[in-house]
């Protein structure tokens, strides 16, 4: 079997962007989760069986009482915002499992139930579904891999070092010196992703670096600087880490037969009737159950 984990954020902030407004017969916006419905809907008409999607329910989490430049809510359009709760609703009703994160991020969740699929012998392979760099460290060989759905990119750990130069499991440390700005930390002065490749692909983790800049090899210019402002900052490259770092204890599953879709729940025909969305609970109805 495979196992499909998809980024329900992503993908609401995705079709927020890219399809018509609409609201449902109570005037709340829906356009977004009609969206989804649809995309994930045609995963299951495309054979897909086993299925998660990991939201964040709350757009904090336990990262910004680490660091207070980490990501909030702040500027996200409330007619995105209030399609999460409605977003996970209709997922369940139509027997996906949900993870609504709140504590943690939607993020953590996808790495905890890709390292606990992975684990489990009948699981051919378990695709991520999302392009967030920061899932690229929880990518292992051919088995757990990264599916760009929107630009059709399945990226395995060959594919990792291609796009970053470095191994998955370097990229908490890729992302500590170079930042992220899509959460809301720097990283170092002077770190770029060239540097930042060159370094951590012969130095996998911030504490392989020499200390002395002397003994770096050649291949990596501007070596002093970089080694100088690693240990000026080094506090800091420490934490940056930290937030890159997913966590990997998130409750998920029990076991990933959890994850099989067995058709939709009663409440379904409710939900789609209210998004006034019947070809829907059409489409739904007629899924093959594997």
């Amino acid at each position: 079997m495979n196992v499909y984990l998809i980024d329900g954020t992503y993908e609401l902030f995705r079709h927020f962007f890219a399809v018509p407004a609409a609201a449902d017969v109570n005037g709340q916006e829906i356009g977004a989760v009609r969206g989804v419905l649809n995309s994930v809907l045609s995963m299951i008409e495309r054979g897909a069986t086993h299925i998660g999607v990991a939201t964040d329910h709350v757009v904090e989490s336990f990262r910004n009482s680490l660091y207070p430049g980490y990501k909030t809510s702040a500027g996200v359009p409330r007619e995105l915002l209030t399609q999460f709760p409605v977003l996970e609703e209709a997922l369940e009703a139509m027997g996906v499992v949900v993870w609504p994160m709140v504590y943690y991020e939607a993020d953590d969740a996808l790495a905890s139930a890709a390292s606990k699929a992975a684990q489990d012998d009948r699981v051919r392979q378990v695709i991520i579904c999302t392009p967030d760099k920061d899932l690229s460290q929880c990518i292992v060989g051919a088995r757990v891999v990264q599916l760009d759905r929107r630009r059709d990119i399945l990226r395995d750990e060959a594919g990792v070092v291609t796009k970053f130069g470095v191994k998955p499991q370097s990229i908490p440390d890729y992302l500590a010196v170079v930042g992220d700005s899509a959460d809301g930390f720097p990283g170092l002065p002077g770190w770029g992703q060239k540097a930042a490749a060159l370094t951590l692909s012969q130095y996998p983790h911030l504490e392989d670096i020499p200390k002395d800049w002397r003994e770096w090899p050649p291949s990596i210019r501007n070596a002093r600087l970089l080694s100088t402002s690693l240990l000026n900052f080094w506090d800091d490259a420490l934490l940056f880490r930290i937030l890159a770092t997913l966590r990997l204890d998130v409750p998920v599953f029990d076991t990933v037969d959890d994850l099989r879709w067995k058709g939709t729940h009663p409440n379904f025909e409710e939900q789609c009737l209210r998004m006034k969305s019947p070809d829907l609970l059409g489409r739904a109805r007629s899924a093959k159950l594997a």
